[in-house]
């Protein structure tokens, strides 16, 4: 008997009939595999972990402006650092040893450094001052009725100390522009007020200027009043000596007192700036 005849099988080399095939459910892609390809897998992979491309950052600064400001804000700096560079070498051949430069061109020099910009050497100087100097100021006034009067002594001195005291940040102007205005003046003229140089002029006009901003500013003259001429004393005393000391010095007060100063016609607040 034929191994197969009556078996359950079919016949050796003969195909078994097959019955509707159950279709067989794919396992699902990975994350890495559903991406997208193009490289390798690592590549892929790091991609996913990057994101999206980062959007690029906004300008700032000078960057940010259009063309035409770039071109503006450039030459501003530039003008900036040319006058920071022109300033800078005034002072440096001022305070310089004479030179060939400051021989050719001192007189530039100095009407560029005087009276703001002047440097000394006060601070090292092996006998410091040893007084205090104050400035004080009064003034004819023509009212708004026509009446003339003579005002009080303004004391600007003590204005400035009043100012300074107890400011943690007291401003430039309060420590130093009156007192270098008055140093300014007296190294000018002698003791009779006679120019003693070529810049005599300059620092009269330039101590009268601050002496009439600070008395419009406080309205020395009144409603409707003209400051009409000013008059500037120096009042001077000595610094008490220490308990310790054997130096005998007076307490008593001198005072120097300029001639008066008729302003010229015009000379207000905003002139005088």
């Amino acid at each position: 008997m034929n191994a197969y005849d009556g078996g359950a099988g079919p016949p050796q080399g003969a195909e078994a009939s097959r019955g509707p095939e159950t279709p067989v459910e794919e396992p699902a892609e990975s994350a890495e595999e559903a991406r997208p390809t193009g490289g390798p897998p690592g590549a892929r992979v790091e991609a996913a972990q990057a994101g999206p491309p980062a959007a690029s950052e906004p300008r700032s600064g000078v960057a940010a402006l259009s063309p035409r400001y770039q071109v503006v804000a450039a030459l501003a700096l530039a003008v900036v650092a040319i006058a920071v560079c022109v300033h800078v070498g005034m002072v440096f051949l001022h305070v310089a040893p004479s030179n060939t430069v400051t021989k050719t061109h001192g007189e530039a020099i100095d009407e560029y450094i005087y009276p703001e910009f002047e440097q000394n050497w006060k601070l090292f100087a092996p006998n410091p001052l040893q007084q205090n100097i104050a400035v004080q100021v009064r003034a004819d006034v023509r009212t708004a009725d026509g009446a003339a009067r003579t005002t009080g002594w303004f004391d600007l001195s003590a204005q400035d100390g009043r100012g300074i005291d107890g400011n943690l940040v007291p401003s430039h102007t309060q420590q130093n522009e009156l007192r270098r205005a008055w140093d300014f003046y007296v190294g000018s003229h002698d003791s009779d007020d006679r120019s003693a140089g070529p810049r005599g002029a300059l620092s009269e006009t330039y101590l009268r200027n601050i002496v009439v901003l600070r008395l419009e500013r406080g309205d020395a003259a009144g409603p409707g009043g003209v400051i009409e001429r000013v008059q500037v004393r120096s009042r001077t005393t000595n610094v008490p000596a220490p308990e310790w000391g054997t130096d005998k010095v007076t307490s008593k007060p001198v005072y120097r007192v300029l001639p008066w100063w008729q302003l010229p016609a015009g000379e207000t607040e905003e002139g005088a700036q």
